[in-house]
């Protein structure tokens, strides 16, 4: 997974792809940690997006324009357009339906 650290960069990123899953995190974050592994795993599965995860301590406009509500969390973009927001990362097979139902 790419990891960015600036918003010019994630917003690169978000432009460059029509379907994007932004994974956000901060390292201190337990919950975090966790979420990662599972990305890590649905990324590998067979599905259309590119992925991009990026610490939102470097991001704090991103946050604010976003709306971010906490950590960890993941955007699905499609054409730069928000399609689903997720904040409870269930499981590996929940997060994949959902980026296979959204692309």
């Amino acid at each position: 997974m790419m990891e960015v650290s600036s918003t010019e960069a994630l917003n690169q990123a978000i432009d460059e792809h029509t379907l994007e899953a932004v994974y956000l995190y901060t390292p201190m974050c337990g919950t975090c940690q966790v979420a990662g592994r599972m990305m890590d795993v649905v990324e590998k599965l067979p599905q259309s997006y590119h992925f991009v995860k990026a610490n939102l301590n470097y991001l704090p406009e991103f946050a604010e324009k976003q709306s971010i509500e906490s950590v960890p969390c993941l955007l699905l973009l499609k054409d730069g357009v928000e399609q689903e927001r997720i904040y409870a990362f269930q499981s590996v097979p929940f997060l994949y339906e959902t980026l296979v139902k959204n692309a």
